[in-house]
């Protein structure tokens, strides 16, 4: 299956990504509508250590401790193995964010946890993030 991959040498600590990633997730077709003056909702996140910067995303385990400890049954795999949400379904109990252990599902305000689902319906047949990073930080492939 392919995956999220980020080489943290490359990244700039831009958070482009993150502002990609929201505007794929908001349901606009305007990036000026979907973020100004809001409070974006990101499911990648940019960290800082010292000097390196690396994006945070769903790795979309083999078996993943989230969907095990869902209490909901929301969380599932998806037809081409992604790791999901259903929204309608999870209860916000957050207890996805506390088992995964790279950090990489969040909750919302919305109540439903958020973590990348790698937006494949997008027309570019890649996750936003991937497609968003001008410097080629983070790249989407099978290893």
């Amino acid at each position: 299956m392919k995956r999220i991959y980020v080489n943290e040498e490359w990244c700039l600590g831009c958070h482009l990504c993150e502002y990609n990633c929201a505007f794929a997730n908001s349901g606009e077709k305007d990036m000026v509508k979907a973020l100004k003056d809001r409070e974006i909702s990101p499911r990648v996140q940019v960290e800082e250590r010292g000097n390196i910067h690396f994006a945070v995303s769903c790795r979309h385990c083999e078996e993943p401790l989230c969907m095990k400890a869902c209490i909901a049954g929301a969380i599932y795999r998806g037809e081409d193995g992604a790791v999901c949400i259903d929204r309608d379904k999870c209860v916000g109990c957050c207890t996805c964010v506390l088992v995964c252990p790279y950090g990489a599902v969040a909750p919302s305000a919305e109540g439903a946890a958020l973590k990348c689902e790698l937006c494949l319906q997008n027309a570019c047949g890649q996750p936003a993030c991937v497609s968003g990073c001008p410097n080629g930080a983070i790249v989407y492939e099978e290893r």
